[in-house]
């Protein structure tokens, strides 16, 4: 379903909007602002009922493989708990064999026991599952998960979704849509409707085409698209009708790929996966993108199984070459590129790129950036470099309940930034006054991604 994109009215001047804020007022005035403020969350790896889950619930409904995680187990196996549980036992007295043989449940149990009860939880991945199960009503002091998983089981998970949703003021949820896992494109194949829950939209991710091509060609050839190893004008023509087809099937608002720091744009003359990557991204992804008016999303600097043992715990991050990013804006100035990278080192580069061309819009602190010293410090420059041309941040949850905490935390963070914002123009003797904060509060958590996708 696609993303509404009609321009909302402005707020009209009369005696509330034209109200001028004095400086002792704005923290305040902007606090309530962005608590009232409801989030289109452009990023995440969430999905609705229809793609299944695997957590016991009171519908009775489970499927093992399904793609719709919430429930307390899930919260504490998340990747970010499984690394931290390591580093206090670590894998010479507990082997990473072992912890990946036990169900889920126990896996949680060893975790809660070690970062919450034995250890104070002071991490963010930590400290975020306290404000979850709090906003829950649930006693984040409990020394075992017993009756955390008694009251998730008394769930029904779509009426579970909306309390989510509401709790955390978020009014539209966007996917992660991998067309290259098995399990999740079997699922779009064999019930179309599957993406049609109004509460969620789309996104066609394609990183394979551009990582590996060789291995994306098999695939392809096995579901019926004649590609090849080499991109002949007829491998091209049906990259893009695989392309095409996948958009409307999905509905897709955006397509989406992840990058790893040494992705360069040109690619390097030695890596010949690398160079057929780069023709599919000119020759193919963007041509489709520009055609259908649909933005590319680049999430950059990822680095795959840096430790293989952790599994989906053992990714790193890395510094990437923002200087590939400006080339595609230049380049290819007719696309729309979000753009978000993984390296702190990344960041001021980056603003600096976002300054020269209308065509990138950077969105997010992604991933390891998501800690509140982060957020405050990249949000802060971000608006001393870009006014609020920019999406401050998606909350990337891959289970359901990460969307309290996630979004608590940096709205609260981000309230205080523009803040401080507002306060300094204020110095200089210009006016703030309702209406620019609420259309400014609108923006940066809504609009400005909405009017990306419509221009």
């Amino acid at each position: 379903m696609p993303i509404d994109t009609t321009p909302k009215p402005t707020a009209r001047p009369g005696p509330l909007n034209d109200q001028r804020i004095d400086a002792a007022q704005i923290r305040q005035v902007v606090g309530r602002a962005v608590q009232s403020q409801k989030i289109l969350d452009m990023h995440t790896h969430l999905y609705p009922p229809g793609f299944g889950t695997p957590v016991a619930n009171k519908t009775g409904r489970i499927d093992p493989t399904g793609l719709m995680l919430w429930g307390v187990d899930e919260l504490i196996t998340y990747h970010y708990l499984v690394a931290e549980v390591f580093r206090v036992v670590p894998a010479t007295e507990l082997p990473y064999e072992t912890f990946w043989t036990w169900p889920k449940d126990r896996q949680a149990d060893h975790i809660w026991r070690h970062l919450f009860v034995e250890n104070t939880p002071l991490s963010e991945a930590c400290r975020g599952i306290l404000t979850t199960l709090t906003r829950l009503g649930l006693d984040p002091d409990e020394k075992s998960l017993s009756a955390y998983r008694f009251f998730f089981s008394r769930q029904d998970p779509s009426q579970f979704i909306d309390r989510i949703m509401e709790m955390s003021n978020v009014e539209a949820i966007v996917m992660t849509n991998a067309v290259f896992d098995d399990n999740e494109r079997a699922r779009w194949i064999k019930e179309p409707a599957i993406g049609s829950d109004p509460r969620f939209r789309a996104v066609l991710r394609i990183d394979p085409l551009v990582r590996n091509f060789p291995a994306a060609a098999e695939h392809l050839s096995q579901w019926g698209y004649s590609t090849g190893r080499k991109l002949t004008a007829a491998c091209r023509g049906e990259l893009i009708r695989f392309l095409n087809d996948w958009i409307d099937r999905q509905q897709a608002i955006y397509i989406a790929m992840s990058l790893p720091p040494e992705f360069t744009y040109p690619a390097a003359a030695s890596d010949p996966i690398a160079q057929i990557g780069e023709r599919i991204l000119q020759e193919v992804i963007l041509p489709v993108c520009r055609d259908r008016k649909l933005p590319l999303a680049m999430m950059i600097g990822s680095s795959l199984q840096t430790n293989p043992l952790l599994r989906d715990a053992g990714d790193t991050s890395g510094r990437a070459d923002v200087s590939s990013v400006a080339r595609l804006c230049r380049d290819f100035p007719a696309n729309k590129f979000l753009v978000t990278m993984l390296s702190r080192e990344n960041q001021h580069e980056l603003c600096v790129v976002a300054r020269k061309f209308g065509n990138l819009m950077p969105f997010g602190c992604w991933w390891f950036l998501n800690n509140p010293s982060l957020i405050d410090e990249i949000t802060r420059m971000r608006f001393e470099l870009l006014g609020r041309s920019f999406i401050p941040q998606h909350s990337d949850a891959r289970v359901l309940e990460q969307l309290i905490y996630k979004w608590e935390h940096s709205r609260e963070i981000i309230s205080t930034v523009l803040s401080d914002m507002y306060m300094r123009t204020a110095k200089t003797g210009r006016s703030i006054y309702l209406r620019d904060v609420q259309r400014d509060v609108e923006a940066i958590f809504a609009g400005n991604f909405k009017a990306f996708l419509a221009r």
